[in-house]
């Protein structure tokens, strides 16, 4: 049954339920129709999820001795549902002995070790929790709370009073308030909805409680908790700027804009104060939220902190890792809103003053910004720059540079998102971070654009904001594209729409679902592309996405294209022109144009054609992107009659050679030895085929490389072998990774589950693994993998 839910669904039901699968057919069974259909969020209690399950286990824990069960209720309690690591010292200081967990052990249910209690899997250390009595509970989370006084663990012993608590209390409230506002600052917001959720629980105040309610909302949003923060929200008190980002991510983007821009008006007309519950406890952009300055910077980098790619930090969002052992958690960070609406940060972004600060209003519009850019429909970012210039809110660079390119103000647009895209130094605000990855990919600066993108994710993780991670790599995957890497592109992309989907992104994750209708064009996936492209424009469409479903349109187009279908490939790309949510868009439009002026050129009508080149010639010229200009002057050479077209094709080469996207200038090597062979250059000729059969084979784009052989045929000249001993070089990335599968054991629907694709897709590509390889089975598969070198 759990097969039948859209993907979307199935990936957020298997990740509430730990991967476990007796809860997950629990749950299937349990879903309501609007669930199934994801319209509504789904259950996030434990008691909710697998009611059955759970009161096995609960019997399974009550069958042991009583010494025994309190011994696992307080390990459950240390670990469930905020991870305090304090079991050790509790036992200590009530001096417990440990010898009644032999029992645990021997019935299977956990064992202690070094480290404390292991629990057999995760749900059974729930109903080591739930099979305690209230009172029961309150004593254990009293004597954890008791025990943890080191440096940092100030947050993790208020929830454990405030879980010992008999009863609603002021005093309690404000100290888990304020224990979330500490845990918020050190990148815990998983922690910080804990404590908010505790703290409203206990608030006597209805009015209070309910923007408590509403702040836990926007911090599960941030830790990657769709589902509960959708649920959260609906008892909280409305918001714009939490609406606005909802619908941002999971619903109408033109919805999202509106209600975004609101809640701009909202912020600018309380003097930027942040007043309304999901801003709450964020710290100012200089200060670390209780009115100490800061040291950090916040890594606002020089236009040139770009340039090289920062390794990933630790990862301490999780609620159930363990607490920093320094004194961390007391000094917070000049900047802890990891793109959570309304929080405030540093690195001023105005497209005059770098020194401005980005405060909440202006946190909010960059968040507009990127509504607009998902609908495709600029004239919005113009009524944003209109509305911020009114309100006197600090402006990103990316919006008033897509502003300036609408407006046809390319000069201005390319300034304003030249120092956009520079403010990525390491460690900077994630959203930030996304914006100056979208300035330098519209600069065609693809190096700084992977660079932008890595830093965001980097510093999302660092934040505990799982959701901004996913949206980073939504726009790392262009950059993967243009500079040649389609298969670790398509590896990242697949990882990231998994990610979006379990965080409630289904936004995100039609357009990494259009990013991997683009990887598979490349790589000669037809149906791969076909299935993504469709499922991508479907969602789109119906939510005013203009930028994948035009990612989606631009892949089948390309797919065409590399199959020789050139009237097809010239309609779709002609339709990219479209403007409007829905329809067409700007940034794929410039990514289409170069491919549009070779489909038309094939067709013979290139009139719609020259237009398109030379607006794309002026945009190119203006921002000085050798790869830009080196593919105007393919479109040139491709629009220019005869031998006048053969020093087009050298200017661009010697532009590609500037550049950083391999695989257009091996395309370019492909028309250009195409057109010396219809003008009998033989030699160079064969010399440029060869280069670029070469480097489709390296890309993994089989269907290009058969073309190059194709014309190497034509030209009488031998061309490289189709075949070799390798299976790595005769099948097709997704070919090649369904096998490696199938070797390890993998049944096709396994296989479906894990790449997110259809069962029927999984078996069309064994039945080609097995035509490109000469076998006829699984064993046979098997075989020739292990005796490969096929890592």
């Amino acid at each position: 049954m759990i097969q039948a839910l859209p993907e979307g669904v199935r990936v957020r039901l298997l990740h509430s339920v730990y991967g476990d699968p007796r809860a997950a057919a629990e749950l299937v069974a349990l879903l309501s129709d609007r669930q199934s259909a994801g319209l509504d969020p789904l259950p996030t209690e434990a008691t909710l999820l697998a009611p059955q399950l759970l009161r096995a286990l609960r019997a399974e824990i009550r069958s042991l001795p009583d010494d025994t069960r309190l011994l696992l209720l307080l390990a459950a309690a240390d670990q469930y549902p905020v991870a305090t690591h304090a079991f050790s010292r509790a036992v200590t200081a009530a001096r417990l002995d440990t010898r009644p967990l032999e029992r645990a052990e021997t019935a299977g249910v956990a064992h202690f070790g070094t480290g404390g209690v292991v629990f057999r899997d995760t749900w059974t250390r729930i109903a080591a929790y739930e099979s305690g009595s209230p009172a029961d509970r309150r004593d254990v989370h009293r004597l954890l709370a008791r025990v943890l006084h080191g440096d940092g663990e100030s947050p993790r012993r208020s929830w454990h009073r405030g879980a010992g608590a008999l009863g609603p209390s002021a005093r309690l409230v404000a100290e888990l308030r304020g224990a979330a506002d500490k845990a918020r600052r050190t990148g815990q917001p998983a922690l910080a909805r804990a404590l908010l959720e505790r703290a409203a629980t206990l608030c006597p105040d209805p009015a209070e409680r309910s923007r408590l309610v509403t702040r836990a909302a926007a911090d599960a949003w941030q830790a990657g908790d769709g589902d509960r923060a959708r649920r959260l929200v609906a008892d909280g008190t409305a918001d714009d700027a939490l609406s606005g980002l909802f619908a941002l991510r999971s619903g109408n983007a033109t919805e999202a804009f509106d209600a975004l821009l609101g809640a701009v008006a909202h912020r600018a007309r309380t003097g930027g104060r942040n007043d309304s519950p999901e801003g709450e406890g964020a710290p100012s952009d200089s200060s670390d939220g209780e009115g100490r300055r800061s040291d950090s910077r916040d890594g606002e980098g020089a236009p040139g902190d770009c340039r090289d790619a920062e390794g990933t930090p630790s990862d301490s969002s999780d609620e159930e890792r363990a607490p920093r052992d320094s004194s961390d958690e007391e000094r917070a960070p000049s900047d802890s809103s990891g793109g959570a609406p309304g929080d405030s940060s540093d690195g001023g972004v105005t497209s005059g003053d770098r020194g401005a600060s980005f405060g909440p209003a202006a946190h909010l519009l960059a968040r507009a910004t990127e509504a607009a850019v998902y609908t495709g429909d600029l004239r919005r970012c113009r009524e944003a720059a209109r509305v911020a210039e009114r309100l006197g809110v600090a402006s990103p660079g990316t919006l008033g540079g897509l502003v300036a390119a609408f407006e046809g103000r390319y000069e201005d647009a390319r300034d304003l998102l030249q120092a956009a895209a520079g403010r990525c130094g390491p460690g900077g605000d994630p959203t930030l971070l996304v914006h100056a990855g979208i300035a330098a990919l519209m600069l065609g600066d693809h190096t700084r654009a992977a660079t932008a993108t890595l830093r965001a994710a980097a510093s999302a993780r660092a934040r505990g904001a799982t959701g901004v991670q996913a949206q980073a790599m939504e726009f790392r995957a262009y950059a993967d594209f243009w500079t040649g890497r389609p298969q670790a592109g398509r590896a990242a992309a697949t990882e990231a729409l998994h990610q979006a989907y379990a965080t409630g992104q289904d936004n995100g994750a039609c357009h990494l679902q259009a990013a991997l209708a683009m990887f598979a064009a490349i790589t000669g996936d037809a149906d791969v592309c076909r299935e993504r492209a469709a499922a991508a424009r479907s969602y789109a469409l119906a939510r005013g996405l203009g930028l994948p479903a035009a990612l989606a349109q631009w892949a089948l187009a390309f797919l065409d294209l590399t199959d020789g279908r050139f009237a097809g490939a010239a309609a779709r790309l002609r339709a990219l022109a479209g403007f409007g949510p829905g329809h067409g868009h700007r940034a794929i439009r410039h990514l289409a144009t170069p491919h549009y002026v070779e489909a038309a050129v094939r067709t013979g009508d290139t009139r719609i054609a020259r237009a398109a080149h030379a607006d794309y010639h002026r945009w190119a010229t203006v921002v000085r992107s050798p790869d830009d200009l080196a593919l105007s002057a393919r479109c040139r050479a491709l629009l220019a009659p005869g031998e006048e077209a053969v020093e087009h094709y050298r200017t661009a080469l010697a532009l590609h050679a500037r550049g950083t996207r391999d695989f257009e200038r091996a395309r370019t090597e492909l028309l250009f030895g195409s057109a010396l062979r219809r003008l009998r250059h033989r030699t160079e000729a064969r010399d440029r085929l060869h280069s670029a059969l070469e480097a489709f084979d390296h890309f993994g784009a089989p269907h290009c490389a058969a073309r190059a052989r194709a014309e190497l045929r034509a030209l009488g000249a031998p061309a490289a072998p189709t075949h070799s001993a390798d299976p790595a070089t005769r099948l097709t990335a997704q070919q090649l990774l369904v096998a490696r599968m199938v070797a390890e054991g993998a049944t096709n629907r396994e296989i479906a589950a894990r790449l997110a694709l259809s069962p029927r897709t999984i078996d069309h590509h064994l039945r080609g693994v097995f035509t490109r390889l000469g076998i006829r089975s699984r064993i046979d598969l098997v075989r020739l993998i292990a005796g490969s070198e096929v890592p």
